[in-house]
């Protein structure tokens, strides 16, 4: 199984059905954060680490992107979507300069669309239908395994969120 070693997350497939609900959790934990500490969540605690707000604003187009990957991949054979452009979005889409509670709000409601998507995936063999994931490089990966990637950064990137504003 992978591990991630800078927050100790463990991949288990067998999990994937309960990722929507576990993605929620951690959103609405982040969201919570945000919308707490709206007039902090923009300083930045080291000079190349993203703020706290940097952070939701990518986890929110994590959800999108992943999102879309799982429904192209319930229409598509093996397709291989683009890479999401994650260090480019934080200064094309001016991450930094972003409403903090519009922000919270657009989380929130990035999860529950992609946790929506999750609960249509039903055991009929979609669970096992494959994309190829570009990150860290090019390697086919079923459904499930993207299931409990997204709920990976959702977790670790909370944990991000939270270390910017202790």
């Amino acid at each position: 199984m992978e591990r991630c070693e800078g927050c100790g997350f463990t991949y288990d497939e067998a999990g994937a059905e309960a990722a929507g609900a576990a993605i929620l959790d951690e959103v609405a934990a982040v969201t919570a954060l945000i919308e707490a500490n709206a007039s902090e969540v923009s300083d930045r605690r080291a000079p190349k680490t993203w703020t706290a707000l940097e952070y939701a604003c990518h986890l929110r187009d994590v959800l999108l992107v992943q999102r879309e990957r799982v429904l192209e991949a319930r229409r598509v054979d093996r397709p291989q979507p683009p890479p999401m452009g994650r260090d480019e979005r934080v200064d094309l889409d001016g991450y930094a300069d972003q409403d903090p509670v519009a922000v919270a709000r657009q989380l929130a409601d990035a999860a529950a669309l992609f946790a929506n998507v999750l609960t249509r995936v039903d055991d009929d063999g979609a669970w096992d239908r494959m994309l190829v994931y570009n990150y860290p490089t090019p390697s086919e990966r079923n459904l499930r395994w993207v299931a409990v990637h997204t709920l990976h950064e959702a977790r670790h990137h909370a944990g991000d969120v939270r270390a910017q504003l202790d």
